[in-house]
């Protein structure tokens, strides 16, 4: 199974009933695997602060709940789970937190086991699917002993490669009664001042609990290095160094132990700390006053492997071969027929200043596009434009917007519209509304109308949101008409009021939309100008200097036939393709 899978397994195993999550690379498998099981509820939440209340609620309620997110989600989160943290729970509560070391889909690599100290939760780490399944099991019964949500911690690599698991029955729990209980779950000054109390005694219990925990193992094979690790670092350490040193692997790695620890280092005549991004466990050696080496030779930055711990402590690298050929660059594009693009063509065409946000639409920034200009979190987009406008004046206004997709727009973008509304703002938001969370993989949204197990269901309308948020001016466009967007920017652009453009558009590569013929080249009439390469298609290149199309990328979304000035863009029985 990969580790998501196995996740899933081990939610379905504990009996768990109820799962609400936020889709975020690395994470979002978590979630699709488990709705699979009937036996458990899920759903996808509006954002990972919903995700986090409903799955609270749940645990407060009786049953044994969960909620995944990627590391950036944690932060959305954070505000329920640091009060959890003082409420503990009734039935066990597990929040999946997945982290991008390398940053393969995210915009930092920040490390969420500073979460689980500052909140003061307990946190398990798997180092591959096996575990990945078992520590989802084992959680919950932490969760439950020690009246503590539990974070449950994977990476990229954890989340995303396959193992072998050992599958096992579904164990029933039934559902708890419901306490009436305030002074544990009503967190007002006056009872959340006492439940601060049960938090650290909890933590030093838990820490007691470190010490001889079945998350935690020590391999001893009677060498003179030793490794404390956790996580995939065990296995690039293990794989490296084999029974060439021993390994302390944590697999609680909040609290971590102490005496376990100490004992550890006793063995070994030298202690290597091997842990991706910050040194956690490093520092907690450090202030046992252990000598251990860390950071000074791996670094803070991005991912390890195999190849990065066996030429730090044993010095040798891999054989590499060196190919002489000069591969050209592949950086990540818009896909063919991506109603995104003819809007990014626009804005940069009209030079507008763009505020951008995260999703499909932030590869907008890159060339031949070059359209977007910031781009920090998600729904900061809208807020960000309402402060740029705010500090340079109705000026800047009209040649500025923000653009967000729908599912971005519905988790953090809303709150924005309605500030810029009601600070009498005057920006333009444009949403790009391709009908499904995009980049991580078509998961439906509250604007889709549909669950997370395709069950019709009420569906979002922007139009009428926008209104009621105090937008009047709000306006439905097709990303595909080239000359109705520009329209429409120009005059709303123009409008000392705030106002809202729907790009409304599928997703192109979702299977129920269809596709026009591929378009073709008339050679003769080609000049070779290059104009409908502005738009980075990926099905368009230049061959012996006229344009030439991918017949099995191209859509025929039309898109590149409005630039062409000399009619050469043809459907293939000629004229329009729209």
């Amino acid at each position: 199974m990969l580790g998501n899978e196995a996740v899933a397994r081990g939610l379905y195993e504990a009996g768990v009933r109820v799962i609400s999550s936020y889709p975020g690379t690395p994470s979002t498998e978590m979630t699709e695997y488990a709705s699979a099981y009937r036996e458990m509820y899920s759903e996808w939440a509006p954002n990972e602060k919903v995700a986090a209340e409903v799955a609270a609620g749940a645990s407060i309620a009786g049953a044994r709940s969960f909620c995944a997110m990627k590391h950036v989600g944690l932060n959305v989160a954070a505000d329920p789970l640091y009060t959890a943290s003082y409420t503990g729970v009734n039935a066990g509560m597990v929040i999946g937190v997945a982290d991008d070391p390398g940053m393969h889909s995210s915009q930092n690599e920040q490390d969420s086991r500073h979460h689980a100290i500052a909140s003061k939760l307990a946190m398990v780490e798997p180092a591959d699917a096996e575990e990945c399944l078992q520590f989802t099991k084992m959680a919950y019964d932490l969760s439950e002993q020690f009246d503590t949500p539990v974070l449950l911690r994977l990476t990229t690599r954890i989340s995303h490669a396959r193992s072998l698991v050992e599958t096992g029955e579904r164990a029933e729990k039934d559902l708890k009664d419901f306490p009436k209980d305030p002074q544990k779950y009503v967190m007002m000054p006056a009872m959340a001042i006492k439940r601060h109390v049960v938090v650290e005694e909890r933590m030093k219990k838990l820490s007691e609990y470190a010490e001889d925990c079945p998350f935690n193992r020590v391999e001893d094979n009677q060498a003179e290095i030793g490794v404390i690790t956790s996580g995939v670092s065990y296995q690039y350490a293990r794989e490296a160094l084999g029974d060439g040193a021993n390994y302390l692997k944590l697999g609680l790695v909040n609290p971590l132990p102490a005496r376990l620890i100490r004992d550890f280092c006793k063995k070994c005549r030298k202690v290597y700390v091997i842990e991706e991004l910050d040194g956690i466990i490093e520092n907690h050696c450090r202030v046992l006053g252990l000598d251990v080496t860390g950071k000074e030779l791996f670094g803070l930055l991005g991912e390890f492997s195999q190849s990065t711990v066996r030429e730090k402590i044993l010095g040798r690298s891999a054989e590499t071969m060196e190919v002489e050929a000069q591969l050209p660059g592949r950086p990540p594009v818009l896909c063919p027929g991506c109603p995104h693009r003819g809007i990014f063509f626009l804005l940069k065409k009209l030079k507008c200043n763009v505020s951008g946000d995260i999703g499909c639409y932030t590869l907008g920034a890159l060339q031949p596009l070059g359209a977007i200009d910031t781009c920090i979190c998600m729904g900061a987009s809208v807020s960000a434009l309402h402060g740029m406008i705010k500090a340079r004046g109705a000026e800047f206004a009209g040649k500025s917007v923000a653009v967000i997709g729908d599912s971005t727009f519905i988790h953090s973008g809303i709150t924005g519209m309605i500030d810029m509304a009601y600070n009498k703002g005057i920006g333009t938001i444009i949403v790009l509304d391709n009908s499904i969370t995009g980049m991580t993989g078509h998961q439906q949204n509250p604007a889709t109308g549909y669950t997370i197990t395709g069950d019709p269901t009420v569906a979002v309308n922007l139009e009428a949101l926008a209104g009621a948020c105090g937008f009047h001016r709000v306006r439905v466009v097709d990303p595909y008409d080239l000359t109705g967007c520009e329209e429409a920017i120009k005059e709303e652009l123009a409008a000392e009021e705030p106002s809202l453009i729907i790009a409304r558009r599928p997703c192109a590569l979702l299977k129920q939309v269809k596709h026009n013929p591929p378009l073709k080249i008339d050679s003769e009439k080609c000049a070779g100008c290059k104009s409908c390469m502005r738009i980075g298609c990926p099905a368009i290149s230049m061959k012996e200097g006229k344009a030439v199309i991918d017949f099995t990328l191209c859509v025929g979304c039309g898109v590149c036939e409005q630039l062409c000035k000399f009619g050469a863009i043809q459907a293939p029985e000629g004229g329009k393709a729209r």
